[in-house]
């Protein structure tokens, strides 16, 4: 167990710490990356302000909705209006890259090197940035995919031919009736592939990632590990902080990293095993570790 305070370190200089982190990175035998919300808001996928603006401006006039996320629970009146807000939501955070290149420049840093994802997001920026599919486990979900709304089974649907087909004929904030999406097997509408109840489908893919995840630590268990955390806030520590916690203070080998802005902690038992900074993960990244991905 650990302590309930957790503390930042504060002896060194930023310059120190990076200096840390290079070390870590550079003798790590591997590296888990455990990658939050923070990481694409680094990255460009803000969820208000200019973004939200410049994709959902009909929406707000209409409906008063301020920004993405509360967007998505908006009580639409309709399906052909419901799927007109997500089919732009999906398609702006799914299946176009980040407007920064964060996610590439973490690829390059990771390059060559043994490593695994974890991570809260429903983006698949990873994927995007090229990073190896069979190295990722998405735990929430996954904004390219569909799912029963009941559900009445465990499988989850591709979405993105339908997607780009609701983008390309909607007007007046409303798809077309028949490119709604519903059950294969019981008719009900579909929905997304998210954890925000207990309706979450995980599917085989799911499972499969799960295990690939699981064999990874496990067979490098003891080893030189860097669990590089980076803007996983304590929303869900959970699935990703508290592991990383708990596999580093299990292993005297490992170096626990958190990159956040505003919340670059780590408890006091793990203290001599982690580097904890604080700022934007884009900028360490870009003006650190290699400079800018294409």
């Amino acid at each position: 167990m650990f302590s309930r305070i957790s503390t930042r370190k504060s002896t060194e200089t930023c310059s120190d710490r990076i200096e840390r982190l290079k070390e870590a990175l550079d003798s790590a035998d591997a590296v888990v990356i455990g990658a939050g919300a923070g990481l694409s808001a680094s990255a460009g996928l803000t969820y208000s302000g200019e973004r939200f603006e410049k994709n959902f401006g009909d929406f707000k006039e209409k409906y008063g909705i301020r920004d993405m996320y509360s967007g998505g629970f908006y009580p639409f009146d309709t399906l052909e209006e419901y799927w007109a807000w997500w089919s732009r939501h999906i398609m702006i955070n799914r299946y176009e890259k980040a407007p920064k290149p964060v996610y590439g420049d973490l690829r390059k840093l990771v390059e060559g090197r043994d490593y695994f994802v974890l991570t809260t997001n429903v983006d698949h920026q990873f994927q995007l940035a090229g990073f190896d599919k069979a190295r990722l486990f998405y735990t929430q979900g996954d904004y390219g995919l569909w799912q029963c709304a009941k559900p009445c089974h465990q499988k989850t649907y591709d979405n993105e031919e339908i997607v780009r087909q609701m983008i390309a004929e909607q007007r007046d904030m409303k798809v077309p009736a028949e490119l709604i999406p519903r059950c294969p097997l019981c008719g009900r509408p579909m929905t997304m592939n998210l954890r925000c109840d207990r309706a979450f489908v995980q599917d085989e893919g799911w499972y499969a990632a799960q295990a690939r995840c699981q064999a990874f630590l496990s067979e490098r268990e003891g080893a030189r590990i860097l669990f590089l955390e980076l803007g996983v806030g304590m929303n869900t520590p959970v699935i990703i902080k508290y592991p990383f916690w708990e596999h580093t203070r299990r292993n005297p080998n490992a170096v626990y990293a958190c990159l956040n802005l505003g919340q670059a902690l780590c408890p006091k038992e793990i203290r001599t095993q982690s580097v904890c900074i604080d700022g934007d993960i884009g900028h360490i990244l870009r003006t650190h570790f290699g400079g800018l991905s294409s």
